[in-house]
């Protein structure tokens, strides 16, 4: 029985792509600078911000706790409060 190396491994070639590779981190930069059109920093910073977005849960369970609190307490409920919830709500649907 015969068996034949698939993609054989020649020491010459290893050897050579060592050598590339240290040529290549040896090569100097030298003074090379780079600029971002205000578009791209436009587009990174809407990116960045949808990702924030993403993250940032639709609930806030700190504030809804509070609330709970305070609607438990029965001198927090009173005409004052009514008021001022209605008249948000009112304000969402009409735009005041």
């Amino acid at each position: 029985m015969m068996i034949d190396r698939l993609g054989g491994i020649n020491p010459l070639n290893t050897l050579q792509s060592s050598q590339r590779t240290t040529a290549k981190s040896s090569v100097s930069l030298g003074s090379d600078t780079i600029s971002v059109s205000k578009e791209a920093q436009e587009m990174a910073e809407a990116y960045y911000l949808s990702e924030v977005a993403a993250e940032t849960p639709d609930v806030r369970t700190d504030l809804v706790e509070q609330i709970k609190l305070k609607i438990q307490d029965p001198a927090y409920l009173n005409d004052s409060v009514f008021e001022s919830v209605a008249d948000g709500i009112m304000g969402t649907f009409f735009g005041k």
